[in-house]
Order: C-alpha cells, then structure tokens, then sequence
C-alpha cells in the first residue's frame, strides 16, 4: 500500500504531462505518481515513464473510466487527483494530502472558483457553467461546496473503495460530489489558484457536449439520491397539471349541471391517479434508499477493517 498516491489521467497531455509529473515529485517526494493513459495518440505515455512515474492504460474512452480504473487498482492511504494540463498547482498538494491523513477528511476539494478560476479561464460558457452547477447541486442537495468540478482533489482510502463510479465521462467530477454530500462524507475545501491551459494545449471539454451530460448527471442522481423529492415533486406538478383543466369544466357543471367537455374531465382523472402513483413510487423508493444508506453505513465499517489491516501489515 502508497501512502500518498498522485492519480494523472491522461490524454494526449505531452506538452505538460512532464512540468506536472515533477512538480508534485517536488511537493511530495515519498508519493507514487500514477498516470493513466486513455489512449493518446502522442507521446504522453512514454514521456511520463521517463520521468519517473508508473504508467498504466486504460483503453475505454473516457475520463470516469479511467478514474474507475484508477481506484479498482491502487491501494493508498491518500489518493491526490490531478489533471495533466497544468492547470492546478502542485504547491497545495500537501496541503490537500495532510488534511486527508491528519484531519480524516474524506474528500479535499480543489476551489477554483474562489480565486483565480474567472479570470484565468478564456471559455466563457465554461464559467457559466461551473457557476450553474454549483448553485443546482447546492441547492437540491442542501450542501455548500465552492466547486463542484474541479479535477483537483484528495481523497481518503474509504472514499475511493466505496464510491461506486458510474459516469463515464466528465460528468464524473459531479458525481464524486454528489455521492460525498449524501453520503454524508467529511468534506473540505483548500481555495488554490487556478491557470489556464499553456498556449498549444487542447481542452478536451466540449462545453455544450459535456455540460449537457453534466446536468443530465445531475437530473439522474437527484431521482436517485432523493426519490421522494423527485417523484413528489412530478406528483405535484401532475395534481397542479389536473385542478388547471379540472376547474373550468367543474365550474361549468356548477353554472349548467352539464359536463360538456367530458374528454378533458377523464384525462385530468387519469393524471391525478399518475400523481398518486409517482407519490407512491417516491415514498417506496425512499424506504429503500434508507436501507441503502443503512448497508452503506455498515460497509464503511468493512472498508475500514480492511484499511487498518493493511495499514498494520505495511507497518508490521
């Protein structure tokens, strides 16, 4: 088992891949760094080998799949994330680290946004967009993360083992947060400066492409982490739908005694019965989630356990 293990996924990052390799060999010299290849067509790979780091691929596209790969494989008592493009700072890593081991934090965040993120970034939707998903996620799920979706973060062994990775892209940064926040993890946030990409440097982030599947993300984790406020809330919006279209034929039946519109009087019927149902379903999926939450608590308890064994068998 690493103590400290530096995770670099990366694709086609030749031009930095070398200054950020060094970088956090220089800010943490005991650390093991990782780079992940995701099938770069450049010289990443045998750049990164070459200074020192282990270098190991992952052949399905896509960043959560590399980070999927990353956390199944390495054993560590911290795990720092990091970007290959330069674009965070190795100068904060141990901060972020000693947090992880001194504080028991689970998840250390990277804050772009409370510094240098607005002005250094030259795309402004990505602004936007970072600024939107921020205060969504804030907002359903009742937390106060300052950056949802930056690539810089350190995390503790309990967090890596049981977050189960879904995403597949870069939607994954979203996901990480949102699991912490129900999950009730210690949470943390280092404010770091943030510089934009050096000039001949691509962007892999599609803002529309990626921002779409990011929000589409997070429409799917509310449904899934908050059941009976999802399918409450479309069973509201249903009974609100029902009384609009309800009501003028109801107050015409008062004035005639007649039912002349009896079509829209059966549909506004058949929503009310879907709004009962996606109450139902909510209240159903709730209890679920509960228990979910109860087994998750219990499987931390086996995480650890392992955790310590493996730290008194590296000791021992």
């Amino acid at each position: 088992m690493d103590k400290i293990a530096v995770l670099i996924p990366c694709y086609n990052e030749s031009q930095t891949i070398a200054k950020v390799i060094t970088d956090f060999q220089r800010e943490l010299p005991t650390a093991v760094i990782y780079v992940y290849d995701n099938n770069s067509t450049d010289e990443t790979a045998e750049i990164a080998r070459n200074c020192g780091a282990v270098v190991r691929y992952e052949y399905q596209q896509g960043k959560g799949n590399v980070i999927r790969r990353m956390f199944r494989e390495i054993e560590a008592q911290c795990y720092l994330m990091v970007d290959g493009d330069d674009t965070y700072p190795a100068e904060y890593a141990p901060e972020m680290v000693r947090k992880v081991l001194e504080n028991n934090t689970d998840m250390v965040v990277g804050d772009r946004l409370s510094s240098t993120y607005f002005t250094e970034n030259k795309r402004p939707f990505h602004n936007v967009g970072n600024s939107m998903v921020r205060k969504i996620i804030n907002h359903i799920f009742k937390s106060r993360i300052q950056d949802i979706m930056t690539g810089y973060r350190a995390f503790s062994y309990q967090f890596v083992k049981s977050f189960p990775v879904l995403s597949k892209g870069f939607e994954i940064e979203t996901e990480m947060s949102i699991h912490a926040i129900d999950k009730n993890m210690c949470m943390d946030n280092v404010i770091i400066t943030y510089r934009d990409r050096p000039i001949g440097s691509e962007s892999k982030l599609n803002t529309f492409d990626d921002g779409f599947k990011v929000l589409k993300t997070i429409a799917k984790l509310f449904r899934n982490y908050k059941p009976f406020t999802f399918f409450g809330g479309v069973s509201m919006i249903l009974v609100l739908l029902s009384l609009v279209f309800f009501i003028p034929v109801f107050m015409k039946y008062l004035r005639t005694g007649l039912v002349p519109n009896l079509p829209t009087l059966i549909v506004c019927g058949f929503t009310v019965i879907a709004a009962i149902q996606a109450f139902f379903s909510g209240l159903l999926l709730e209890t679920i989630n509960q228990k979910n939450r109860q087994d998750f608590e219990m499987e931390l308890i086996r995480i650890q356990e392992h955790y310590a064994g493996l730290v008194e068998q590296q000791n021992g």
